[in-house]
């Protein structure tokens, strides 16, 4: 097992500035004096919050607790509306003169958010417009000059590549900036809007490919950071991506990307991945994903891409459309098990895991239905199944639906994408299990370790959900960003003030569990992660 102690560089400060004075300034009256000098104070506060980027200046707005300077909604990419909807992401237009950076902007176009099970009213968007014109990105900066050159960490979104958006509270980013790192947050097409494949979008394509313009917006956000951020005090040469379910998915997918090469340089991925090709989260070839959108234009009635193109969005949203990454021979230019399997994903250090609770929902079944389910669905491997999963009476069965969501969606594709980048890349992997069961106000939104509820503790953001915190989850809060932000700026979560996290390799199978008491273990449920793996090799080869 290796262990890793990384030394803190100090960090660059500039020194401030001095102001001179004239001689005719010395004979002023000290009222006038005093007034100047106010003005004097107010332009150098004014002028340390402007930042200049390659397309104009921006301005933002200073934590009146941390310090840190908070930049929201700023362009990244022009709007993708008109005949720019679905297409890559194009350059943003210049301004001229200082441009206000103090509010979010809207959301991807997207159903009206509503709050079910454990996403309750706490993890939405409070009054948020949604629109087309999303392509926008937020950064959280406590450096005091370009000089200081910080670590920088990408936050990709979650909400199933159909919903969500970067102005939720509880990806704020001022935690984790007060620790030294510079947090950038962004928005990216979902639903139709990004991931319509189309024969008539492909022979538009200079690349022959269509389909992926969300994980194209997400390379161009990357893009932006190495362009620009060192502006904000940020090192180009340290970038962390970081996302949580469809977020993690996507890290997934930006590490086996060709196009997303020297973006990054760490990568860390919650509830998410998508190395073994499930067939109820496929990622499909291109010819596939075409027939998908011409049968998606076919029940809208659009005969063209003009069609479809002047429709309203609202519109678009009332027929299910496209919403997943295909494998389109240029984002993704083969199946992300070939990528990997091949040594030819991005090789950055990999930090990733799962959630005890991360099931997603589906009603239990009665011990009978279940069984029979496995039978049909299984077939010859339904006996391994009924075995890694025991359904002997109802209770065991609701427990085994759970259990099986949980391995099936996250638990086998984390474990897997971990096996392969350990076995391939030369960079090392962390391995973790979050547990901790968090605190609810009454029964019924009592959740466990729910799918999205460690996203608080790593970016250490209790204070942004109502719930009835204890002392252990402030002190679970303040480990978890440590490991992140020790990842961030090293590439490895050890460092002082943590306990051993201990680097994953297939021998020893030792993770971190993050609970009340955080602690290694060994990997428990191989059995149930093995079975997931059997049968997506088997539905492959077909």
């Amino acid at each position: 097992m290796k262990l890793f102690a990384a030394s803190r560089k100090g960090a660059n400060f500039a020194k401030a500035p001095t102001v001179h004075q004239s001689q005719s300034t010395m004979k002023l009256p000290y009222f006038k004096l005093l007034f100047f000098s106010l003005i004097s104070f107010s332009a150098l506060a004014q002028d340390d919050l402007n930042v200049t980027t390659a397309y104009g200046v921006v301005s933002g707005i200073r934590s009146a607790t941390t310090g840190v300077k908070v930049y929201k909604g700023i362009p990244f990419a022009a709007p993708p509306v008109g005949d720019l909807r679905w297409k890559a992401p194009q350059t943003p237009a210049k301004w001229e003169g200082v441009r206000k950076c103090e509010q979010y902007s809207a959301s991807a176009v997207q159903p009206k958010p509503a709050p079910f099970m454990y996403w309750s009213a706490e993890f939405l968007i409070p009054e948020s417009p949604i629109s087309e014109d999303c392509l926008y990105l937020n950064v959280w900066t406590a450096a005091k000059s370009p000089r200081d050159k910080l670590p920088v960490v990408v936050w990709i979104h979650g909400g199933g590549f159909r919903s969500g958006g970067a102005a939720c509270p509880i990806y704020d980013g001022e935690a984790l900036a007060s620790k030294g790192v510079i947090f950038v947050s962004i928005n990216y097409r979902v639903g139709v809007f990004g991931f319509l494949a189309h024969p008539d979008l492909t022979k538009e394509s200079s690349h022959n490919a269509s389909g992926n313009y969300a994980l194209l917006d997400m390379i161009a956000a990357l893009q932006w950071v190495q362009q620009n951020i060192a502006s904000f005090g940020g090192n180009p040469n340290n970038v962390t991506i970081q996302g949580q379910s469809a977020g993690a998915f996507a890290v997934n997918y930006l590490m086996a990307s060709p196009l997303a090469k020297g973006l990054f340089n760490r990568a860390i991925a919650e509830s998410g991945g998508a190395v073994f090709e499930n067939p109820a989260l496929a990622t499909l070839p291109l010819s596939a994903a075409e027939d998908q959108g011409k049968k998606y234009s076919e029940r809208l009635k659009a005969n063209s891409i003009a069609d479809l193109r002047a429709m309203t969005a609202d519109a678009l949203l009332q027929s299910n459309g496209p919403s997943w990454p295909i494998i389109d021979g240029w984002v993704i230019p083969e199946s992300l098990y070939e990528i990997f399997s091949k040594g030819k994903q991005n090789d950055v250090p990999l930090m990733a895991g799962w959630n005890q609770d991360d099931f997603i929902g589906n009603p239990p079944k009665k011990a009978a239905a279940f069984k029979d389910a496995a039978r049909q669905r299984f077939g010859n491997m339904a006996d391994a199944y009924l075995d890694a999963y025991p359904s002997n009476n109802d209770e065991e069965a609701a427990i085994a639906t759970n259990n099986s969501d949980r391995d099936e969606i996250f638990g086998s594709q984390v474990w897997g994408w971990v096996q392969l980048h350990e076995k391939t890349g030369k960079s090392r992997c962390w391995l973790y299990r979050f547990d901790r069961r968090l605190p609810a106000y009454n029964p019924r939104s009592q959740f466990g370790a729910f799918h999205s509820g460690e996203i608080v503790y790593f970016l250490n953001n209790l204070k942004t959900v109502h719930r009835p915190w204890e002392p252990s989850d402030h002190k679970l809060a303040e480990m978890m960003s440590t490991y992140a932000i020790n990842f961030i700026k090293y590439g490895n979560p050890n460092n002082k003030g943590v306990k051993p996290w201990y680097e994953y390799t297939p021998r020893d199978e030792t993770i971190l569990v993050f609970d009340e008491v955080p602690h290694p273990d060994r990997l428990t449920g191989q059995v149930q992660l093995n079975f997931w793996q059997r049968y997506f090799t088997s539905v492959a080869t077909k």
